[in-house]
C-alpha cells in the first residue's frame, strides 16, 4: 500500500510542476508563490483550529520551542521555493526536472557529513550517475544558450535544490524521537504551522517588496493553473505522509520514489511546450534515474 501511495505521490508532483511552469511563463512570480502559500495554509488552517479547540487532535498543540523550530523550516522551505519558481520561469521543464531529482543525492550527502551515516557501494553509484548526468544537462542547455557556469537562473535552481536538500535533513532532526537525539514533533505539527508561517511571510514580501516595484516588474496575469499547483501539492505531500505511516514504510525508499515526477514534468514538457533537445536531455533524463535506481537499491 505505501509504495503505491509513493508512487501516487510522484505523480501528483508532477503534476505540481506542470501546473507551475504554465503559471509562471509571462507571469510575476511573487503572487504566484503567495497565492500558492495562502492556499495552503488554508487548507490546513480549519485542522487547527479545530485542534484547539478540542474538537479534534490532528495537529497537536505545541510550545514555543516548538514553534521556533518549525518556523525555521518555514524560511528554508520559503526560501527554496523563491529560488526555485524564478528559477522555472526563465528555464525549460526539461532541465529544471532534472536537476531537481539530484535532491536525494545532495540529502544522501548531508546525512554522511551531518549525521555521520555512511554510504553503501549503491548508493555511492548514484552519488556518482547524478554528478554524470548534470555534467549531460550542462551539455544540453549549451544547445539552448544555457551556460552552466554563467546562467543566474541554473545558479538560483542549484540553490533552490540545495535549500531543498537541507529541509529534508531538517525534516529528519524535527520528527526523530527525542531519544535518538530528535525533536520528536508530529509530522502533521509540522506541516500545518510551517504554511501558515510561510503564508505570513509571503504576505510581508509582497507588501514591502512586490507591491512598491510591481509597475517596474512583470505584471500579475491571474490563471486557473496557480489553484492547481495548491491542490495538487497538498494531494502530493497528503499522499507522502500517508505512506508514511504505513506499517513497514521505507522514508529513504518513498523519498526516492518521489522523484520520480521528473518523469512526468519531462513528458508534459516534450509534448504540451514543445521544449527543444529533446533526445540528448532524454538521455541525461536516463542517467538521471538510473541512479535514482541506485539508490533505491542501496537504500532498502
Amino acid at each position: 500500500m505505501w509504495i503505491f501511495l509513493a508512487f501516487l505521490s510522484a505523480c501528483l508532483l508532477g503534476f505540481y510542476d506542470v501546473f507551475k511552469k504554465q503559471s509562471l511563463q509571462g507571469n510575476a512570480v511573487l503572487p504566484v508563490l503567495m497565492i500558492n502559500t495562502s492556499v495552503c495554509a488554508l487548507f490546513f488552517l480549519p485542522l487547527i483550529v479545530s485542534s484547539a479547540c478540542g474538537m479534534s487532535m490532528v495537529v497537536p498543540c505545541g510550545g514555543w520551542h516548538e514553534h521556533a523550530l518549525v518556523l525555521v523550516k518555514a524560511v528554508i522551505v520559503l526560501s527554496s521555493w523563491v529560488c526555485g519558481y524564478y528559477a522555472m520561469k526563465h528555464l525549460p521543464l526539461t532541465i529544471v526536472g532534472p536537476i531537481n531529482a539530484t535532491r536525494p543525492v545532495m540529502t544522501l550527502v548531508g546525512a554522511l557529513l551531518i549525521y555521520g551515516e555512511s554510504l553503501n557501494l549503491w548508493q555511492w553509484a548514484g552519488v556518482l550517475l547524478a554528478i554524470v548526468s548534470f555534467f549531460l544537462l550542462s551539455r544540453s542547455g549549451k544547445k539552448e544558450g544555457i551556460c552552466f557556469s554563467h546562467n543566474g537562473w541554473i545558479c538560483l535552481l542549484v540553490i533552490a535544490a540545495f535549500l531543498g536538500a537541507i529541509s529534508g535533513l531538517y525534516d529528519k532532526y524535527l520528527m526523530a524521537p527525542v531519544t535518538e537525539g530528535g525533536a520528536g514533533l508530529n509530522r502533521f505539527f509540522v506541516q500545518a504551522w510551517y504554511n501558515q508561517y510561510q503564508a505570513v511571510m509571503m504576505t510581508i514580501v509582497m507588501l514591502l517588496i512586490w507591491l512598491p516595484q510591481r509597475k517596474r516588474t512583470s505584471p500579475f496575469k491571474w490563471r486557473w493553473s496557480i489553484l492547481l499547483i495548491s491542490l495538487f501539492l497538498t494531494a502530493a505531500d497528503m499522499a507522502y505522509f500517508y505512506a508514511l505511516s504505513c506499517p513497514g514504510a521505507m522514508i529513504a525508499v518513498v523519498s526516492m520514489v518521489r522523484r520520480g515526477s521528473v518523469i512526468v514534468s519531462f513528458a508534459f514538457g516534450a509534448m504540451l511546450m514543445k521544449e527543444k533537445n529533446l533526445r540528448s536531455k532524454a538521455i541525461d533524463l536516463f542517467f538521471v534515474l538510473l541512479g535514482m535506481i541506485c539508490l533505491f537499491i542501496g537504500s532498502r
